[in-house]
């Protein structure tokens, strides 16, 4: 709770500091903020199990642990947007605000305990990202990324609306508990059709969130057009508040209708992993393969949702096996995916070419960002000694001791597809030769120090995942 106060009070002060001549305070204040933030959330860890407004918002470990990864996401990504505060970006106030607020809504998915909460932090979460989709206005594509996002986003939420009525109707509560109650005690036979069809309609409103096949068709579009920076914030903390969120859904409020929906999130998770793996190996733009590959990365997810089982509790109670591989994935997939998409971004404003083919020799003009990509790449290939293979582990495990092998063995397939257009950009760096008049990428030290962490974390969690692991 404290989390939300701080990023509501700090996005609209945020504001406020547009009015200063200059914006190079912001992205130091921005920084100092979200630090802040961090702390103050940290320091719920070991506190008490909370409810707040009515019960509808609850912070417990599990509110807190993915939290901290939305978090930590907003505070490695920042350094990227340097360049606005050297191009004098005269929005710039507005679009640090906005990531705030979507903050904001990202931990209320995380922590919702009654559906309507859940619906105002994906309203505000995706309200947020319909505009910073369309930030650079003379670009064409952004403006056609951010219109589509809006229409397509705006059907499914209605669609989650939707079916929140429909769940309501037939259990006549919103609240996760009493849903969970209702759903195994049913007192109305008669309303089981009405029930069966809200879960459906929940899960394609929250399957179009996070990417997840069929409902993924407006994420290559989108993430293409939309800024680099903002596309990696949306890629990270929309996918990790959503599946937070999913998880909850189905393991809290919906264990007793798994008969129901657990056939459907299996076929997703299969399709979802075919048609990320597929289309982003036809990719010819890195920025495009890494949106299919968020949608692959979207089916690994579902496979920790597969093999949920079990009421997630707080502190004093138990964590599914499921819930915690989903966390260690979220964070090592959210580590990665920064770091990938921060090297795209300092090349492609320097080279002005977003193919592969902009990352020609970056291994001769720039060791460091070379090295930083090859790690990312690794790490969401899933190989050995970086944190993307024990998130895959971890997933594959859960779904093993479930016996869900048959999905595994395809997983296990996909990923082997997936090495292929992981190792494009390491074959761009490394074999093949920069123009002749190409010139070193600039990094200042912020931006450095900052690829540093990130593929040293990559690293650590490859080395020693118990240290994160075993945090949920």
């Amino acid at each position: 709770m404290t989390s939300i106060i701080l990023l509501s009070v700090f996005g609209i002060v945020n504001l406020f500091l547009g009015f200063l001549r200059s914006n190079k305070v912001l992205l130091p204040g921005a920084m100092l903020l979200l630090l802040a933030v961090f702390g103050a959330n940290y320091a719920d860890w070991n506190s008490e199990p909370a409810s707040y407004f009515n019960h509808m918002l609850v912070v417990d470990h599990y509110t807190v642990a993915f939290t901290g990864i939305v978090l930590l996401t907003a505070i490695v990504l920042l350094p990227f947007s340097r360049s606005y505060v050297t191009s004098g970006e005269p929005n710039l106030a507005e679009y640090y605000a906005l990531l705030l607020f979507s903050l904001v809504g990202a931990i209320m998915m995380v922590g919702y305990d009654h559906l309507l909460m859940l619906f105002v932090g994906i309203e505000i979460l995706s309200i947020s990202m319909y505009v910073l989709a369309g930030s650079s206005k003379r670009d064409s594509r952004s403006n056609e990324a951010a219109l589509k996002y809006f229409l397509m986003g705006a059907f499914a939420t209605g669609i989650l609306l939707f079916g929140v009525a429909l769940l309501y109707g037939a259990t006549g509560t919103f609240a996760l508990s009493q849903l969970a109650a209702a759903v195994a005690a049913p007192t109305n036979a008669s309303l089981q059709p009405m029930l069966y069809i809200g879960i459906l309609l929940m899960i394609i409103g929250i399957g179009f969130k996070v990417s997840a096949a069929p409902f993924h068709f407006w994420t290559p579009d989108v993430y293409e057009g939309t800024p680099t920076f903002f596309t990696a914030f949306m890629s990270t903390v929309v996918k990790t508040a959503g599946f937070a969120a999913f998880l909850k859904l189905l393991a809290v409020a919906l264990p007793a209708a798994q008969g129901f929906w657990m056939p459907t999130i299996q076929a997703m998770c299969a399709l979802t992993l075919l048609l990320g793996n597929v289309g982003a190996a036809v990719q010819t733009s890195p920025k495009r393969m890494l949106a299919y590959s968020s949608v692959s990365h979207a089916g690994y997810l579902l496979i920790g949702l597969v093999a949920s089982k079990g009421i997630i509790l707080g502190t004093n109670g138990t964590t599914s096996e499921a819930a915690s591989a989903i966390f260690f994935y979220s964070l090592a997939y959210s580590i990665a995916t920064v770091a990938a998409f921060g090297v795209l971004k300092l090349v492609n404003d320097h080279r002005q070419n977003d193919s592969y083919a902009g990352l020609n020799g970056l291994g001769r003009t720039n060791p460091l960002l070379a090295f930083v990509m090859t790690v990312a790449m690794l790490s969401l290939a899933g190989i050995p000694l970086t944190g993307g293979f024990f998130g895959k582990f971890f997933l594959l495990a859960a779904a093993v001791g479930q016996g869900y092998i048959g999905l595994v063995v395809f997983a296990v397939i996909m990923s082997m597809v997936g090495l292929y257009y992981y190792l494009r950009p390491l074959i761009a760096m490394y074999l093949r030769p920069a123009d002749d008049n190409a010139t070193p990428v600039p990094v200042d030290g912020i931006q450095s120090a900052t690829l540093v962490v990130l593929a040293l974390l990559t690293i650590v969690l490859g080395i020693a995942p118990s240290f994160m692991s075993g945090l949920l």
